[in-house]
């Protein structure tokens, strides 16, 4: 026993007080990246995500063509919301889209409180409702409730010409102002499925165990 207690004395000692073993640390990183892997083997990830943005930004698309693989072009506008569940590998995503029109933007907090992220659509290509897609983002953000939620930012329609560029999004979109959360953008093409797989990867990352 005095010995037990002699060397418990000399790590905290050696290493001080409240550092751990360096030894045992890495022991404990290990076994946690094998539990992380174990767990995704065999159990399935969940995520619940809030899509939302203005009319005619896509989001229905995009949602039709993550959960079909088809891009349809007279698409139904979103009336109220729609649920969609998509399964990549052994995370299952609950898709909430969310209508665009003014008349449903008040209810867009309420579906976006304890959601794993937010994605907000933005048409790239309608350069006069850019400042409006700003206004109505940064309004909603700016709500307790939503504190530190993950945001994912698509710029939309980038097969079109007049399509803004990636960081043109984001500077028109004054995203570096916003803080207190994670913040990515990705410019996309529902019609041309242009970096759909690099968001899927970004929302994947984010399901939760």
């Amino acid at each position: 026993r005095r010995q037990n207690r002699f060397f418990v004395w000399n790590a905290v000692d050696r290493y001080g007080v409240g550092m751990e073993n360096p030894h045992v640390a890495r022991l404990r990183k290990l076994w946690g990246g094998f539990m992380e892997w174990i767990r995704s083997m065999f159990f399935q990830q969940e995520m619940e995500l809030a899509l939302i943005g203005l009319q005619n930004a896509g989001k229905s698309s995009f949602v039709n063509v993550l959960t079909t693989g088809v891009y349809t072009e007279d698409m139904i506008p979103t009336v109220g919301f729609n649920m969609r569940k998509l399964t990549k590998g052994r995370v299952q995503i609950k898709m909430w889209d969310l209508g665009g029109q003014p008349r449903f933007r008040s209810m867009w907090e309420r579906y976006c409180r304890g959601v794993n992220t937010i994605v907000y659509m933005v048409d790239a290509a309608d350069h006069d409702n850019i400042d409006v897609a700003k206004a109505e983002l940064h309004e909603l953000l700016a709500r307790p409730t939503l504190a530190g939620i993950p945001l994912l930012v698509l710029g939309n329609k980038n097969d079109l010409y007049e399509a803004l560029k990636v960081q043109d999004v984001i500077e028109r979109m004054e995203l570096s102002t916003l803080e207190g959360r994670e913040v990515c953008c990705y410019n996309i093409s529902c019609k041309n499925q242009t970096n759909l797989d690099i968001t899927l990867d970004w929302l994947v990352k984010h399901a939760k165990k």
